[in-house]
């Protein structure tokens, strides 16, 4: 069972799809999602999509980040092949699904995703449909008073 609303949030460091390391914290608001695959149908629809809101993300001051088993390389593929300007995190040893309790099977996490801030998390989706996703947590995080937009 993943991490809970009002659980505090792990540490995290990882590689994005540029080898660089990133740590973190959650002190800031944070969308982390995890998906099961680079390049399948799901998880593309679901990537474009944060993709889509992400300037509406950053204006809500929300950093988002996308979390799956695959490595460097694979990442920097999708990000490519997809035009993403969000940094996915390779996490091959599911060190990060471990930390946030989320399941993983054949190497594949489950579609997850926290929203979380303060050190905590906030919100927790499950069992994902990635279609309408990325627009239904950030409307959440804006009716929930966790973040505005500027006026």
């Amino acid at each position: 069972m993943p991490l809970a609303s009002g659980d505090d949030a792990p540490t995290v460091t990882a590689p994005n799809q540029d080898g660089e390391d990133v740590t973190l914290a959650f002190a800031e608001p944070t969308v982390v999602y995890f998906y099961p695959r680079d390049d399948t149908p799901g998880c593309t629809i679901e990537a474009n999509q944060f993709q889509r809101e992400r300037e509406t993300y950053q204006d809500a001051g929300v950093a988002v980040y996308g979390v799956s088993t695959d490595g460097v390389d694979s990442h920097q593929s999708f990000c490519a092949s997809e035009g993403l300007e969000f940094d996915l995190l390779a996490d091959p040893d599911a060190e990060i699904a471990e930390a946030f309790d989320v399941e993983v099977q054949n190497n594949k996490t489950a579609r997850t995703t926290f929203l979380l801030a303060d050190g905590e998390v906030k919100a927790v989706y499950e069992a994902v449909d990635p279609d309408g996703h990325a627009r239904e947590v950030l409307l959440a995080a804006l009716e929930d008073g966790l973040v505005t937009l500027p006026e």
